[in-house]
């Protein structure tokens, strides 16, 4: 397999990512002493950050992976909406798929990081539906944009960006022009994502959105929960990741489970935001199984070694896929 040739790719690929866009807010300091007036540390700041997050992550993602991402979304009317478009500007990412709401603020997720160690998140957000007006300009944008595009991303944070309707329209647009969709999803919509291409839940997702337990260190419950996943949505594959036990994929006649590769792992923020990038550039490219799996989790793997959300790189992903796939 020529690694390089697909990597190089990518740049020919277009990326729609419909979902809940967000700021990610960074306050690193460090801890000296205790409060006085609760037993909780006092963080003296050093520095503070904003981030792309949610959707606005995958997009980073996909960005540092070659290909261009466009941005399908609601973004609040606020300082913190001004801040987000500027990032998008920064990042040299296209806007024409960003809907302004004057309904709701710009969700900003701040973490406070002290010595290394994640202290608190704090979180500014709405979770309401959008509503009948911010819907059909989120349509409007999708249809104008959606046929320019090789792959869709439904990146659903449960913000209530994306619906059972703009499901159901996008897909349907979207097999028509046989182009794949693929679901990073969450509770609220979980089982609304009926005929997408490939659907990668986590393994909390998976258990939560069945109702059903499953052990992921017992390989016939985790399959059979795939196939009835699979079943029930009646789409062309599942993948879903299972943390420490690695992957699980049932694409195209092809069932297969992957270990995780053993890491010093700093923080697991932003990785399914990784996974679905990866995973969606591989489908877009017709790739089988065993390699949308394996690049995805090994892409997923590499950025739990940073503090805080990072986009992958590419070119570390690339050393390490050579070794995985021309060994």
């Amino acid at each position: 397999m020529d690694v390089k040739q697909f990597f190089d790719s990518f740049s020919q690929l277009r990326v729609l990512i419909i979902g809940d866009v967000m700021l990610d807010s960074y306050i690193w300091g460090s801890v000296d002493r205790i409060s006085p007036e609760a037993p909780v540390p006092v963080i003296s700041v050093k520095k503070k950050d904003f981030r792309l997050g949610g959707a606005a992550n995958v997009a980073l993602n996909i960005a540092s992976l070659g290909a261009t991402p466009v941005l399908c979304a609601l973004v609040g009317n606020d300082d913190d909406g001004k801040k987000l478009l500027q990032r998008l500007d920064e990042n040299k990412m296209p806007k024409e798929g960003i809907v302004i709401s004057t309904d709701r603020p710009t969700t900003v997720k701040t973490r406070v990081i002290a010595s290394h160690q994640h202290v608190v998140r704090v979180d500014e957000e709405s979770d309401k539906e959008a509503n009948p007006t911010e819907e059909k300009l989120l349509l409007e944008r999708i249809e104008k944009l959606l046929p320019e595009c090789d792959v869709v991303i439904f990146e659903d944070y449960d913000k209530g960006v994306i619906n059972a309707g703009i499901i159901k329209e996008t897909v349907e647009l979207a097999k028509k022009k046989n182009i794949p969709t693929i679901v990073d999803p969450k509770k609220r919509n979980f089982l609304s994502y009926t005929g997408v291409t490939l659907f990668k839940p986590n393994l909390k997702e998976l258990r939560e959105g069945l109702k059903v337990e499953v052990n992921a260190a017992i390989q016939n419950q985790v399959e059979k929960a795939v196939a009835d996943l699979k079943a029930k949505l009646n789409a062309e594959g599942v993948m879903v990741t299972l943390s420490e036990h690695g992957v699980y994929i049932d694409y195209h006649d092809q069932k297969i489970k992957l270990p995780a590769h053993e890491r010093e792992i700093a923080d697991v923020s932003g990785a399914g935001d990784t996974v679905v990038s990866v995973a969606a550039l591989c489908t877009a490219l017709k790739l089988d199984a065993k390699t949308i799996a394996s690049l995805s989790n090994l892409a997923g793997g590499l950025v739990c070694q940073h503090v805080g959300v990072v986009p992958i790189d590419k070119n570390e992903l690339l050393i390490e896929a050579r070794n995985l796939f021309e060994s």
